[in-house]
């Protein structure tokens, strides 16, 4: 927020730096829709409700309704609060009306190796981590929050084709620059992100690595700047409801 605004020093910043933060700490040294100049979305990466491989429930039908029924014997395992693993696992427990034990880890992969062993129950999990030990069968994956199936684990419904439409969850990541950085600078920045996004070899690692590129109809200044307005309203109430703080 601070650098000079020549177009050499840009972020890239997530749900976490741009919506989470606004609710997590009170009082944050940055406003994520004001103080930046959009540059562009870069990546998606969809998260999927997982659980682990001895979990009762066949489908998601059956985990909302077993979920429900057992809340208060369940553990939810997540990376630390604030994590995207956290606070989509407060948006499902929102949607289910549940407050199940919420187990931190330190981190995404010291959560998933909890979920593996059967010492946590079900948490939510990006592609990146998750998609692995989907496909490994180590763990039990009921559905993703994405518009699409992934592609490399298309077995896997969407939230909306198995009954929780509610639940959209794909994590994200863009690029920002100092406030006050000048238009011209902005869009060679802006046409140098939209080449590399139609990269093919680009797009096959994205995919490597469990995301994806975003459509034309999401790339550049505007879409990011309406995308990071929607964002806070969206995590606010969710994370404000479940009077939760960070430090």
């Amino acid at each position: 927020m601070r650098a000079k605004a020549d177009g050499y020093t840009i972020l890239m910043g997530h749900q976490g730096t741009h919506a989470f933060s606004v609710s997590l700490y009170p009082n944050l040294a940055y406003k994520p829709d004001v103080d930046f100049e959009p540059i562009g979305m870069v990546v998606e990466t969809p998260n999927f409700i997982v659980a682990r491989n001895d979990f009762p429930p066949k489908d998601l039908r059956e985990f909302v309704a077993y979920v429900k029924a057992n809340a208060d014997k369940l553990n939810m395992a997540h990376a630390g609060v604030g994590s995207t693993t956290f606070t989509y696992g407060l948006l499902l427990n929102s949607l289910l009306g549940v407050k199940p034990t919420m187990v931190p880890f330190n981190g995404a992969a010291s959560a998933m190796n909890a979920l593996i062993a059967g010492h946590a129950d079900y948490m939510c999990l990006g592609s990146a981590e998750a998609g692995p030990q989907i496909q490994a069968g180590t763990i039990k994956a009921y559905a993703t929050g994405g518009n699409e199936r992934h592609s490399a684990l298309s077995y896997v419904p969407t939230t909306k084709e198995a009954g929780l439409p509610d639940f959209q969850s794909s994590t994200w990541f863009a690029l920002f620059a100092p406030k006050g950085t000048s238009q011209p600078i902005l869009n060679r920045l802006i046409d140098a992100l939209d080449t590399a996004l139609d990269d093919d070899t680009l797009r096959k690692r994205l995919l490597d690595i469990g995301g994806d590129r975003p459509g034309k109809a999401k790339r550049g200044q505007q879409p990011l700047a309406a995308l990071v307005k929607s964002e806070i309203a969206r995590w606010t109430p969710i994370i404000k409801a479940a009077n939760i703080k960070g430090e």
